[in-house]
């Protein structure tokens, strides 16, 4: 699928967003969920370094500009819906802001 056909088939949600799972293209461990806009998706394709959209900040950023812990893009792939999307990356560091390497370091004991 070419940039467009991608963009194309994107359903962003009433703020222009779309939530990304954002996985170790290595092991598959899923890092962290967060969001992008139009933006933020084109500026990761044309980079190769996960671009985000702060909803609390309301701005872009970069995962690593404050860290260091960047993340590489390998593959961004979108759900059968267009209302998601899978990014695979080559984590540097810490994924969480907390200093984890996941931000799913919290599980349920049953």
């Amino acid at each position: 699928m070419n940039r467009q056909d991608f963009m194309d088939a994107v359903s962003f949600n009433s703020q222009g967003l779309v939530p990304v799972i954002t996985q170790d293209a290595e092991n598959g461990e899923v890092l962290m969920l967060a969001w992008m806009n139009k933006e933020a998706i084109k500026l990761t394709m044309e980079t190769g370094q996960m671009t985000y959209y702060s909803r609390s900040r309301k701005k872009l950023w970069i995962k690593g500009e404050t860290s260091g812990h960047f993340q590489k893009l390998t593959s961004l792939a979108v759900d059968c819906d267009g209302d998601t999307l899978l990014a695979k990356v080559i984590q540097n560091g810490a994924a969480c802001h907390t200093g984890s390497r996941t931000c799913f370091y919290r599980s349920l004991e049953e």
